[in-house]
């Protein structure tokens, strides 16, 4: 893999890049060719032509209707203006579902369309006068009966201070303000998991890591020394810990400032991910790094091959995102980014979050996984009807490690397990079962069973033993009460869209002051309703008073209440200083990534 930046794009006359293009058009007729125009992007609209060479009688295009998120998200629903030709002559094409068009023809078949998109963040596209960030799977068509075949993707626009940049190996050809950036894969599926940033970027290479790994940034409210330190130290930390790396060249796409979106999308190659600033960026990075092994290598076999036409349902998301998260906390404190008193902050945050959840009675972690597609849904985020995978997949994975390491008194633990699973499964090619397999490599390593552990917190749902287990690592779970202010309703909006309020607590002020569901926030406490609601509640106390201004229908409303108050019970995780000397080891094996054989007595 390689990268190339604007410093070291080659600048040719036009006459040279119309004799290159001549000849890439001639030398690649049996490659399906993408060309995707920015042009005016203060519209939004990515201008799509896709070439399929040696078409017999007539074929298939579609659109996934999922990628990155486990949402069916419709992409066909951005695209508008389709029109195909064979030959140069205008072809018959007509639309099967909604995501499926028939193309009837022979020889080289084109299909041209513009598909809208401007959302922020690494889920989605964007194309606006800042930048175009691009998810192949949600701009480009892809022929299902030919998804093996070699693709290129060619990316034109005309700007004196944007070049692109990608995990895919590509060529950049300027000609003035004209770039034309092409992009080679060795199938569909390899570009579909590739996301190419577009725009004025910053690119550096992060010193004293094998293999290369790249950083491309775009946006502001970041300092360089902060992120290529945490970075580096992260890298090398997961490196090390899976003996060795996967890549022959790994890109970091990073998306800063208040329009960046939030999160991260983990790819094969590279991890595209949105933050306000700096500060929240490290533990985004540390998951989405590990993904190269724990998804991207490591595989389920519930999640593959992908079917980007529908739902695909698996048990392992607890596994492979929660514990991704666990890795995320042990790669932070163990590189020194967070100290021993964030880890055990953050853990524990994780069991307040899953505590504070009447849903963690009922759903496992293996239901959690299965129904992430209801995700998109805001009634199932709600505490009362859902857990996070993320979040039981964490806890799990810590009091995973906690046994592992007791019962080996200290010589095994977690790390084992994945090494084990990448070795067993990712290296060779293989797929792993759900949670039988994560069950059956931990007892491998183990020498013992896990059975029960997994029927009853992985696949069931009774409580988890957090005094017993973390006694064992020489620490202790407190709790205290806690008073907060609360709304009393939900609310959601679209990318740079307005808040709408999408449900009200019945018994609440929001409630007893006329607050409805679908009511549309024209203003809040006379101006903008806060992007993060949780940040906002932090600074208010129960009982202020909250003025709203509501579109209802054709009306504006004015509506008052005062905040409500909820209880919640706050957990500690802290360091139990009666704790005897194999717990101790164990802490201390947990924070620093060791293991050491048991003492024979």
């Amino acid at each position: 893999m390689n990268l190339t930046s604007v410093r070291s794009r080659l600048l040719i006359s036009a006459s040279i890049c119309f004799l290159f293009l001549l000849t890439f058009s001639s030398s690649t007729s049996a490659t399906i060719q993408y060309q995707v125009l920015l042009e005016h992007p203060e519209k939004h609209l990515f201008h799509v032509t896709m070439t399929i060479p040696d078409v017999t009688s007539e074929v298939i295009v579609r659109m996934p209707a999922w990628n990155t998120l486990y949402q069916i998200r419709d992409f066909s629903s951005h695209v508008g203006q389709v029109e195909a030709f064979a030959d140069e002559q205008k072809a018959f094409i007509e639309k099967v579902d909604k995501q499926t068009w028939r193309i009837k023809g022979t020889g080289t078949v084109k299909i041209s369309y513009s598909t809208y998109w401007d959302e922020a963040g690494p889920f989605a596209s964007q194309l606006n006068d800042e930048h175009a960030f691009i998810n192949p799977a949600m701009i480009l068509f892809y022929a299902p009966a030919r998804r093996e075949e070699e693709v290129e993707l060619a990316v034109s626009f005309s700007s004196a201070t944007w070049s692109a940049a990608s995990a895919l190996s590509h060529t950049a050809l300027v000609n003035g303000r004209n770039h034309e950036d092409t992009f080679k894969a060795p199938n569909y599926e390899a570009l579909a998991d590739s996301p190419i940033e577009i725009g004025k970027i910053d690119v550096f290479e992060l010193r004293d890591v094998t293999p290369p790994v790249t950083v491309v940034i775009h946006g502001d409210n970041w300092r360089k020394k902060v992120v290529e330190e945490n970075l580096r130290r992260i890298c090398k930390y997961e490196l090390k810990l899976m003996d060795g790396a996967p890549f022959e060249h790994y890109t970091f796409i990073i998306h800063f400032g208040r329009g960046a979106g939030g999160g991260g999308m983990e790819h094969a190659n590279s991890t595209a991910i949105g933050a306000y600033s700096d500060e929240y960026l490290a533990n985004v990075a540390a998951h989405e790094f590990f993904h190269l092994w724990n998804v991207k290598r490591i595989r389920p076999a519930t999640l593959y091959p992908v079917d980007d036409t529908k739902e695909q349902y698996t048990r392992a998301l607890w596994f492979a995102e929660g514990v991704t998260n666990s890795y995320a906390s042990y790669t932070l404190v163990r590189s020194g980014i967070w100290s021993k008193e964030q880890f055990y902050a953050d853990l524990g945050d994780q069991i307040t979050e899953l505590e504070g959840r009447p849903a963690n009675r009922w759903q496992s972690a293996e239901q959690s996984s299965l129904d992430a597609w209801l995700e998109k849904y805001p009634l199932y985020n709600q505490p009362e009807f859902s857990v996070s995978y993320y979040t039981k997949g964490q806890v799990l994975g810590n009091l995973l490690d906690i046994l592992i390491r007791d019962r080996t008194g200290n010589g095994k633990s977690l790390d084992d397990v994945m090494r084990a699973m990448n070795t067993n499964f990712a290296k060779q090619g293989k797929m792993y079962r759900d949670s039988l397999d994560v069950r059956l490599t931990a007892e491998s390593v183990v020498g013992g069973s896990f059975e029960e552990f997994f029927a009853k917190y992985v696949a069931g749902t009774e409580p988890f033993p957090y005094q017993q287990i973390l006694a064992l690592a020489g620490l202790a779970l407190r709790t205290t009460e806690h008073h907060k202010p609360a709304l009393g309703f939900s609310m959601e909006h679209e990318p740079n869209g307005p808040f709408v309020v999408n449900s009200v607590d019945s018994e609440s002020p929001a409630a007893l002051a006329g607050l409805r569901a679908g009511d549309v926030i024209v203003s809040w406490a006379g101006g903008e309703a806060p992007r993060r609601i949780d940040h906002w509640l932090q600074e208010q106390s129960a009982g202020d008073l909250l003025r709203l201004r509501v579109r209802r229908e054709d009306k504006e409303l004015t509506i008052e209440f005062r905040l409500g108050e909820i209880k919640e019970t706050l957990y500690q995780v802290v360091e139990d200083p009666r704790a005897g000397e194999k717990a101790r080891n164990i802490r201390e094996g947990m924070l620093r990534g060791e293991t050491s054989l048991p003492v024979a007595h």
